[in-house]
């Protein structure tokens, strides 16, 4: 119904920013993540947005981004997840990582967001995974960059799936590995053994 608000911020907090639009204030829900990155009170502001319309209430979810907003949308069509939902697991995560944990099923990292538990994690993973493309995630794109800089990119994907392996999530694992200052002598034993050392 509405596509973006733009204006004033007349209000902030990190679940609601009223958003001044040629004097009519407008209430915008947001995610934390969302809340970081908006200047502050009196900064200028532009949220795409997501209407939800219910019997008792009419409440509009902002978006920095288009892409963030898209994959809110595919975050409501999973059963079980309403908008509070969506916001919730986007306040724990960037739209990113979100699509890396989806499409390497790490569901641990999904629930950590609140009020979503494990069962309903794994039906966001099952729902969505066919949906979502690796390829398309900037933290695949990265990993695929790093490669020529230095590491092996097949040392980086065995050292990933080793550290899943031992019970880490896929996107904690990745980000120890990334860590790793490049080589591109290094096997893959040494750079789990020094991603390791960046999980703690």
């Amino acid at each position: 119904m509405i596509a973006f608000v733009k204006g004033k911020i007349e209000d902030l907090s990190e679940e609601n920013v009223v958003v001044d639009i040629g004097g009519v204030g407008i209430n915008v829900k947001i995610s934390a993540g969302t809340f970081n990155l908006l200047p502050g009170i009196g900064g200028e502001v532009k949220l795409y947005t997501y209407t939800s319309v219910r019997e008792d209430a009419f409440n509009l979810f902002g978006f920095l981004t288009r892409d963030e907003l898209e994959l809110f949308k595919k975050l409501i069509t999973v059963n079980g997840i309403g908008p509070k939902g969506g916001l919730s697991i986007l306040s724990v995560m960037s739209a990113d990582e979100l699509r890396f944990a989806i499409v390497s099923g790490d569901g641990a990292a999904i629930a950590k967001a609140p009020g979503v538990g494990k069962k309903t994690a794994e039906r966001v993973i099952l729902d969505l995974r066919d949906k979502i493309s690796l390829e398309d995630t900037l933290i695949h794109k990265e990993m695929q960059a790093s490669a020529p800089a230095g590491q092996d990119n097949h040392a980086v994907n065995e050292a990933v799936e080793a550290l899943t392996a031992l019970g880490y999530s896929a996107t904690d694992a990745l980000q120890a590995v990334r860590k790793v200052p490049a080589d591109e002598n290094m096997d893959v034993e040494t750079l789990l053994k020094l991603a390791l050392k960046n999980m703690f």
